[in-house]
């Protein structure tokens, strides 16, 4: 609230934005939320009502979970796991994190690219990282998946683009007539800041060289202080975090199209014919949106340099799915989620449940990995497509068409 008072009251100038808790860190996005919670809230006094709004936001985003999980076929016993977390309902109606607002964007982005809406996907996704950067996890996901649904050439390059767009956008780009609706919204979040100081905004709510404090950590405190801060171990996650999007991207997220990502880059020169384009873009179904970008969710939070405890909002809602897709028993499903809650309740975070977090967080994407090594792709059915694009071939055929052309 009280860096929200200072743009309120004029100031543009990120540098200079500061409260209680240090300089303001985050998009802008951020700041336009919380100045709409500053109004009704009489300046933050009216706790309550914040919370009161807060809990509205948690029951409408697991709305949007559940809807999300019935989509990609979830089973019905892991539906009790998305209401039963305490530290869940702490982030939302205790602490009020702006993590709350980015998780929901997150999920309804999700909703919305699993009814095949593939720009008005790309403009809520935007605006959740216009709350906070951690939605940039799930950016390879994100892009892969545009790149194999959209079947117009350059239009899928456009829309990844609208993600990071609406943040810094500072000129004009020429958009193919489909996105030229979410030319305006580009400016809409960051201009005012951009205009004042692009860099200063840019170097304070995109900070990747941010240093971070040992105190605070729940994932590797126990590494001890000394390895936690080095050069090295920082160095160490980042291309943990490499490999892990390249084997997944390479292996998993490509199945789709059937190509290599070498063969769907060639296709933004070269785009496949509209038949075959369109068949891929059938095989962009629900399981596979959700999976995906969960995936690349928590695999980013598991190479974090660190997690502090409202990085739970992003990973309470993506477990019992992982888990499940992990082709794990319902009972081990039910004991690694305790495992985990367990961990992330624990204040201050000790040796044995940081162990316990990123042992969790391992289990997920090691899970997943194997859980789907043999799983096929699964083809929509014919009332799910227009009947000119229908085809009674195998899905051996369409893939062994796609590799051909």
């Amino acid at each position: 609230m009280e860096q929200v008072s200072q743009y309120l009251d004029g100031e543009r100038d990120y540098t200079l934005i500061k409260g209680g808790t240090g300089p303001l860190v985050y998009p802008a996005a951020h700041v336009y939320i919380y100045s709409g919670l500053h109004y009704v809230t009489d300046g933050g006094k009216d706790i309550l009502l914040a919370q009161i709004i807060f809990g509205g936001l948690y029951l409408g985003t697991l709305s949007l979970v559940m809807a999300c999980y019935r989509a990609a076929k979830a089973p019905p016993y892991i539906f009790p796991l998305l209401i039963l977390s305490k530290r869940l309902h702490s982030l939302f109606v205790l602490r009020l994190f702006n993590d709350c607002f980015a998780v929901g964007a997150l999920f309804l982005a999700i909703y919305v690219y699993q009814k095949r809406l593939w720009t008005s996907g790309s403009i809520i996704y935007s605006f959740g990282v216009g709350i906070k950067m951690s939605l940039l996890l799930a950016a390879p996901a994100v892009g892969i998946m545009l790149l194999q649904a959209l079947p117009v050439r350059g239009r899928a390059i456009n829309a990844a683009f609208i993600m990071a767009q609406m943040q810094v956008m500072e000129r004009r780009l020429s958009l193919p007539r489909p996105l030229q609706a979410t030319d305006v919204s580009q400016y809409v979040l960051a201009f005012p800041f951009i205009r004042a100081n692009p860099r200063g905004y840019l170097s304070r709510a995109f900070e990747f060289s941010r240093q971070f404090l040992f105190k605070w950590t729940v994932n590797w405190r126990f590494l001890g202080p000394q390895t936690f801060q080095s050069r090295q171990f920082a160095i160490i996650l980042a291309l943990g975090n490499v490999t892990g999007l390249f084997m997944f991207l390479q292996r998993r997220w490509t199945r789709p199209s059937g190509l290599s990502m070498i063969g769907i880059a060639k296709t933004i020169l070269d785009p496949l014919p509209p038949r075959v384009q369109q068949q891929i873009s059938l095989r962009i179904t629900p399981p596979f949106v959700l999976t995906s970008i969960l995936t690349s969710m928590i695999l980013g939070l598991l190479f974090a340099r660190t997690l502090h405890y409202q990085f739970y909002a992003y990973i309470a809602w993506s477990s019992p799915f992982l888990l499940w897709r992990s082709g794990l028993h319902p009972a081990f499903i039910y004991l690694v989620w305790g495992v985990q809650e367990w961990a992330w309740n624990v204040y201050p975070s000790t040796n044995i449940s940081s162990m316990a977090v990123v042992g969790c967080l391992l289990l997920q994407v090691s899970g997943v990995w194997w859980g789907t090594k043999d799983e096929t792709v699964e083809v929509r059915t014919s009332q799910e497509a227009r009947p000119e694009e229908r085809s009674s071939r195998s899905q051996n055929a369409q893939v062994a068409d796609i590799k051909k052309s």
